[in-house]
């Protein structure tokens, strides 16, 4: 591949060792650990590893240039569900700014929510939970700004 591009991958496909240097870099700027040694051995990685890997790799949340976020659901058409939706959205501290929701058709509705993330919670959670959630089908990161 050639030039920088990204991917937003679940937590379980990526690989072990970039999982550590998220948490070492998180042990650094917490001052949990005050050196990249002390990061590293906390985490038991390779001070090369982490050296190799540092840029590549941050959470969803802190890669995003804003905090904008615009999501689309697929989700059963019945009485309730969109107001767990946007319990949850809440419960995350997450400010919505635009809802558009499709006239259903056999018993499925699209839903579309542009929100304001807020920096201390990030998105990753809240998606999981909307996934894990009963009669969602799927949720799609539609742009990020």
């Amino acid at each position: 591949m050639d030039g920088d591009k990204y991917f937003i991958v679940k937590k379980k496909a990526v690989p072990e060792v970039l999982l550590k240097v998220v948490e070492a870099k998180r042990l650094l700027a917490s001052e949990r650990a005050l050196t990249v040694q002390e990061a590293t051995e906390a985490v038991e990685i390779s001070r090369s590893s982490f050296y190799k890997y540092r840029d590549d790799i941050f959470p969803f949340y802190e890669n995003t240039r804003g905090k904008t976020i615009t999501i689309m659901l697929q989700m059963d058409d019945f009485p309730g569900l969109l107001s767990r939706v946007l319990g949850e959205v809440a419960q995350n501290a997450a400010n919505i700014l635009t809802i558009h929701q499709s006239i259903p058709v056999n018993g499925i509705a699209l839903v579309t929510l542009s929100m304001e993330i807020h920096p201390e919670y990030g998105s990753t959670t809240m998606i999981e939970e909307l996934e894990s959630t009963e009669g969602i089908h799927f949720v799609k990161i539609v742009s990020r700004e």
